[in-house]
């Protein structure tokens, strides 16, 4: 199939999987489009014991579209810039040092604890992983999904400063993760021989700080030319947003700076709430209906490609495979709980928090596209024994469809 007819497909999916679900299923967009395709995938593995090719021609389409590429070099800078545009810059700065610990802190955290406990409870279950791999996995699958989070979080009329709690922390925690899984891949690569303890440090700093940096530097001139333009032309302001994102984006990856930790600066700059009403304005209506209908048509998109990512994940499924997705679920829930706890116990000691902030917190956690396309790049590396990657992949995809259906279904009668 071309790359035309792929698009096509996959919106025409994302036409028909939404009118279900409003029509039928009545849940919330993200969990609707990707049930269905669950179900739909379900479908055809069931149809392909009878008709072989028809199991084996999906599997090519999904093949076909490269899911990781897509969505780590083409739709996340997107998403995470629309994103970043709907948060409210002035309560995100009141809450910056809880966010900033939360984002960086509980990550690291998270990926060591997880990274110890597969290392140690896996061989027992039949299925050894060396740790620098543990580790690797506990990279990809700490960071919550922003995509994922911020659907679910603009629908539940929570406190304001809880909701930019987790809506800043899942922004940021994505930069934070990639970088992470970057790091330890090369250490991966290079072998633990050749660790250097000042390079790594480096590598992150620039990864991050540049990101960071290079944010503020395109969001503070796009900002001052949209008010240049006040408004009078819609449709330029909209371009100027349009190739900010691109150029952006294509400059980090040559700069090797965080291109997810870029396009959130530059989100928040450009965004109007938070600001008084002269700056406010600067930002036109259209730029914001623009980039909420991407937004809503790529997370439909991402959340349909993840449900028929099971097509091609469960190619070599055994039933006991069930039994370490399900301890790996247990083991990202508890290192959650716990990243998430250490930090806001210590923070309680000269700050206030609303009740319930840690359950909240790890609940709502959820993970989705970026872990499975981080799962899905390591597949690729040829050096990475084959049980490993399998097994990586496999826990992740459990772990992201337990957090997005059963996590993501229950989350506001935890809320109430």
């Amino acid at each position: 199939m071309s790359i035309l007819d792929l698009i096509t497909l996959l919106i025409f999916l994302a036409a028909a999987f939404t009118l279900i679900n409003i029509t039928v299923l009545k849940l919330p967009s993200t969990i609707g489009l990707m049930a269905i395709a669950l179900m739909m995938s379900v479908a055809i593995l069931a149809l392909g014991f009878i008709f072989p090719s028809v199991t084996s021609g999906a599997e090519h389409i999904i093949e076909e579209f490269d899911f990781q590429e897509v969505l780590l070099n083409v739709m996340l800078n997107f998403l995470l810039f629309a994103g970043a545009l709907s948060i409210d810059l002035g309560k995100l700065m009141e809450e910056r040092l809880p966010v900033l610990i939360l984002a960086i802190g509980s990550t690291l955290l998270s990926t060591f604890i997880v990274g110890m406990l597969v290392y140690y409870i896996f061989p027992m279950l039949g299925y050894p992983i060396d740790i620098i791999y543990c580790f690797l996995f506990g990279a990809l699958i700490s960071p919550t999904d922003p995509i994922a989070v911020l659907a679910l979080v603009k629908q539940f009329g929570i406190a304001k400063n809880l909701e930019i709690k987790i809506a800043g922390e899942s922004l940021f925690n994505d930069g934070v993760g990639v970088v992470v899984f970057l790091t330890i891949l090369g250490i991966a690569k290079t072998g633990m021989e050749n660790f250097d303890i000042g390079e790594v440090g480096l590598l992150f700093g620039q990864e991050v700080i540049g990101g960071v940096l290079m944010g503020a530097l395109f969001g503070y001139m796009g900002f001052r030319l949209l008010d240049f333009i006040d408004n009078e032309h819609t449709e330029l302001e909209v371009l100027v947003t349009l190739t900010l994102v691109m150029v952006g984006g294509r400059i980090a990856e040559i700069l090797h700076v965080s291109a997810p930790l870029a396009m959130v600066v530059m989100g928040l700059f450009i965004g109007n709430q938070g600001r008084d009403e002269h700056l406010a304005n600067a930002t036109g209506e259209y730029v914001f209906k623009f980039w909420h209908l991407l937004d809503e048509a790529l997370n439909a998109i991402l959340f349909i490609l993840i449900g028929l990512e099971m097509i091609v994940i469960v190619h070599s499924f055994e039933w006991t495979n069930l039994i370490v997705g399900g301890v790996g679920i247990i083991i990202v829930l508890t290192a959650r709980f716990i990243g998430v706890s250490i930090p806001i116990t210590i923070m309680k000691a000269f700050r206030s928090f609303e009740p319930k902030t840690i359950q909240i917190l790890t609940w709502g956690g959820l993970r989705g596209g970026i872990s499975v396309a981080l799962a899905l790049s390591l597949t690729k590396i040829e050096s990475i024994d084959v049980v490993a990657k399998d097994t990586i992949l496999f826990v992740t995809y459990c772990v992201v469809v337990f957090s997005i259906l059963v996590q993501g279904l229950t989350i506001k009668a935890l809320l109430k």
